[in-house]
């Protein structure tokens, strides 16, 4: 029987930028036969009403905590240059429409690029697009190094619109719901037919990693 952790996020949730340090580290230290899998959450369904402006100084608040508690750069001009929308299912989508050509991951840390340290707004499909060209152009320059499948644009803006897209993100948000009730970023492991909840410590991926090995009995 499959061993699954599931990561229940989303690419604007900035506690889960905050997290991504010790996400990665916990990752290169899991027993091998873990599958992990991303679950998008879907923090903030689709709006083009801009966020009221003690919600952007309540998130922005949000922004210098995350900052002084574990050191997570932000670029601050995002609030003065943007008019911010609390709208996230368009880089959730953007997440999956790129996962279908194997590259969600790295969406979703260019994702994370643009919003925090670019002070880029992702609630706007032209600049997920953008985002996703230069990632396009980044794997094509990379191509020839280390033989990397394309990333094809078109393939991406067509999934990124597709109704197959939105079936699936739908059915990710609703997972994430039966996985847990903990917000972002969660995590969940599966096995032997059971799930389990699992610590997230911001800074020590150990902690994590110490009860996932409990639950597989190492």
């Amino acid at each position: 029987m499959s061993t699954t952790l599931y990561y229940i996020h989303d690419p604007m949730c900035s506690w889960c930028w905050g997290y991504k340090p010790t996400w990665s580290a916990l990752q290169l230290h899991l027993p091998e036969f873990i599958k992990v899998e991303y679950v998008a959450g879907g923090l903030a369904p689709d709006s083009n009403t801009p966020m009221p402006a003690e919600q952007q100084a309540m998130i922005e608040a949000h922004w210098h905590t995350i900052k002084r508690k574990l050191g997570t750069e932000f670029n601050f001009d995002f609030w003065r240059n943007n008019i911010p929308r609390r709208s996230t299912y368009n880089s959730c989508r953007a997440a999956i429409a790129a996962n279908f050509q194997g590259y969600q991951v790295a969406m979703i840390e260019a994702i994370q690029h643009a919003y925090y340290l670019r002070a880029l707004n992702p609630s706007d499909s032209d600049i997920l697009i953008s985002v996703a060209s230069e990632l396009s152009n980044k794997i094509k320059a990379k191509e020839s190094i280390a033989s990397q499948p394309e990333f094809d644009i078109d393939k991406f803006i067509a999934d990124y619109r597709s109704e197959e897209t939105q079936k699936e993100l739908n059915r990710q948000i609703q997972f994430s719901r039966e996985l847990s009730h903990q917000g972002f970023p969660s995590l969940v492991l599966e096995c032997d037919g059971e799930r389990h909840s699992v610590i997230v410590d911001y800074k020590d991926y150990r902690a994590s990693l110490n009860i996932i090995k409990q639950l597989l009995g190492k």
